[in-house]
């Protein structure tokens, strides 16, 4: 499956917020999400949260063969993990791009940087050395992923401790933890990665880039360096080409954020440490008690438990008794019946009242339209009396003047009136009334 494309309304909104130098999630321009390093209950298992997303590391070691170029050093293997529980555009069993680019930068920053001491993990030289190997488990993806994929890792190494082993002759004799105490590996330093997204070729530049902002970049640089302010890798993809200066920009930016997350890693070591020594609950253990399975937190309300009995008897006392009979139920049909028949209905109204209500507005309803149909009447009969005037004025030759009460219209003067026959007025006057009394016939019903 593949993931939804950016729509070009959310990549031009995406780009013009960058220019105006804002972010979807309200950080500054050379901000970090929120970094949470929790550990599970076995040494070398290590939760990171970058925001939203959040990945998993888990380091485990066993016994090998060295390889004929080095008898005396131990192997590290580091492996990366893209399932769809992360990201629906993840397969299952398919080496895509993103996940070739993840699991080289990941060896250059933590096998080529030579944090961690090699030979220490020689058992027999030529014969047994420890493999140590990084299994980084992406549960959800909304961006930055070597970021969170290098604290995890460089987190999990520092946590994890290896059985101690006893030689007795020829026999190697790996003791478990209730024999002998683990031992923790040899690291020198904590390299880190940190991500610098361009936009406009190279114009402007973002810290820790988020999923949708990693759609919209023209290029990224990683640099992986410690707390010594050592570069232990840089990588630059997308094609863009970048300034000198540029890059030494993003190398202070980088030493800054490192030395940030160098010491919030040693602080959650710190803690998990002392947890474990003191014997309280860590890792999965720590979630039973506090029931953070289902609820990531439960918030405690101060309850006042004093004279509550007191109280309660009060409120039972002010309250009326109930009734001690129950009315009988009564059989209005056959199969049916009926409880408390004959009580006030307190719910609202009843049918009856309904009724009464309904039959009142429409009894204002024919009052009104009897008054409209009579005003309607008036008017009709001003009109027939003002043509017959008009019409006898005509008769005589005079000037007409039309005057409406009702209107108000300026009046309106006839001069030089032609006389009609007297036929034809008594027929149109007889024409008009007869429509008058038609329409208000046909309105009263």
């Amino acid at each position: 499956m593949k993931d939804t494309p950016l729509s070009n309304c959310e990549r031009d909104f995406l780009l013009k917020a960058i220019e105006e130098k804002k972010r979807l999630d309200g950080r500054q321009t050379y901000d970090y999400r929120n970094i949470k390093i929790t550990f599970g209950t076995d040494y070398g298992c290590c939760f990171v949260d970058l925001g939203k997303t959040k990945v998993m590391a888990q380091v485990s070691c066993e016994l090998v063969a060295p390889k004929e170029s080095r008898p005396s050093e131990g192997i590290m293997f580091f492996n990366i993990e893209l399932s769809p529980i992360a990201s629906p555009g993840f397969e299952i069993g398919r080496q895509s791009e993103l996940l070739v680019k993840l699991n080289r930068q990941l060896e250059r920053c933590l096998r080529n940087s030579k944090c961690i001491d090699t030979e220490s993990l020689c058992v027999v030289s030529g014969e047994k050395v420890w493999q140590i190997r990084v299994d980084v488990h992406v549960l959800n993806h909304d961006g930055n992923l070597m970021d969170a994929a290098s604290v995890a890792a460089i987190t999990a190494l520092c946590h994890f401790k290896r059985p101690d082993v006893g030689i007795h002759g020829e026999e190697i004799t790996v003791y478990g933890p209730e024999e002998r105490d683990p031992i923790p590996l040899s690291i020198y330093h904590m390299p880190i990665c940190v991500s610098f997204a361009f936009f406009q070729q190279g114009t402007y530049l973002l810290v820790d880039p988020c999923e949708k902002e990693e759609r919209v970049m023209d290029g990224l640089l990683m640099i992986a360096m410690n707390k010594h302010r050592e570069i232990c890798s840089v990588q630059s993809s997308g094609g863009i080409m970048l300034l000198k200066e540029q890059v030494l920009r993003c190398s202070k930016i980088a030493s800054v954020k490192v030395s940030e997350i160098t010491e919030l890693i040693s602080k959650a070591l710190e803690s998990d440490k002392r947890a474990r020594k003191q014997g309280s609950g860590v890792g999965f253990a720590e979630s039973l008690p506090r029931e953070r399975i289902t609820a990531l937190k439960t918030d405690e309300l101060p309850v006042e438990m004093t004279d509550v009995i007191e109280r309660a008897n009060e409120i039972i006392q002010k309250v009326d008794a109930p009734p001690q009979t129950v009315p009988s139920p009564l059989v209005p049909a056959p199969g049916t019946g009926q409880v408390g028949e004959g009580l006030q209905n307190t719910w609202g109204l009843t049918e009856e009242e309904e009724e009464e209500e309904e039959e009142e507005e429409e009894e204002e309803e024919e009052e009104e339209e009897e008054e409209e149909d009579e005003d309607e009447d008036e008017e009709e009969v001003k009109m027939v009396t003002n043509e017959r005037q008009m019409t006898e004025e005509k008769a005589k030759g005079d000037v007409v003047v039309i005057m409406d009460s009702d209107s108000e219209e300026e009046e309106v003067v006839i001069l030089k009136q032609e006389t009609a026959p007297q036929s034809t007025r008594t027929t149109a006057t007889g024409v008009h009334q007869k429509a008058a009394v038609a329409s208000k016939k046909t309105r009263r019903k």
